[in-house]
């Protein structure tokens, strides 16, 4: 009798915990947009920062066979900066919500609490492309470096 009690008391423990961890995590859909015909960009890799954190986190981003993207947050996550990388994945995307700035590398941060609830479109500095996100959905824009861009 003992024994299925033990049993039982880490059955619970366990679905206690992995409840816990699902409701830990908030999941946001990112879509790529080239900044001049807002055509889709199938990026080679993503870099991920959270609450001005210098540390990115590749194990949060899924890159899909179509090229759609899920990241993956922790709970307490309030901002987010993200940058895409092509070629063999050394070389960053300029994000056009800083292209016409004079530090195009800089981070901008936007609301995970705006994305979750609305969704957030970057703004298009590149071009006057027009979109529309649904809530949970962040959509930017890039255009690959010119000769005269400062690498990352």
């Amino acid at each position: 009798m003992l024994r299925i009690r033990a049993l039982a008391s880490f059955a619970l423990t366990t679905a206690f915990c992995i409840a816990l961890n699902a409701q830990a995590v908030q999941t946001v859909s990112i879509r790529l947009l080239d900044g001049k015909t807002g055509l889709p960009v199938k990026a080679s890799n993503f870099i991920v920062r959270v609450d001005h954190n210098d540390t990115f986190h590749p194990d949060w981003v899924k890159i899909n066979d179509d090229g759609t993207v899920v990241v993956t947050l922790p709970a307490d996550a309030k901002e987010i900066s993200v940058k895409a990388t092509y070629g063999m994945g050394i070389d960053t995307y300029v994000n056009c919500d800083a292209a016409k700035e004079s530090d195009k590398e800089r981070n901008i941060w936007y609301s995970i609490a705006t994305i979750l609830s609305a969704g957030m479109v970057a703004p298009d500095e590149c071009a006057r492309a027009s979109f529309k996100a649904k809530p949970g959905e962040f959509i930017f824009f890039v255009r690959k470096r010119a000769w005269n861009d400062n690498p990352e």
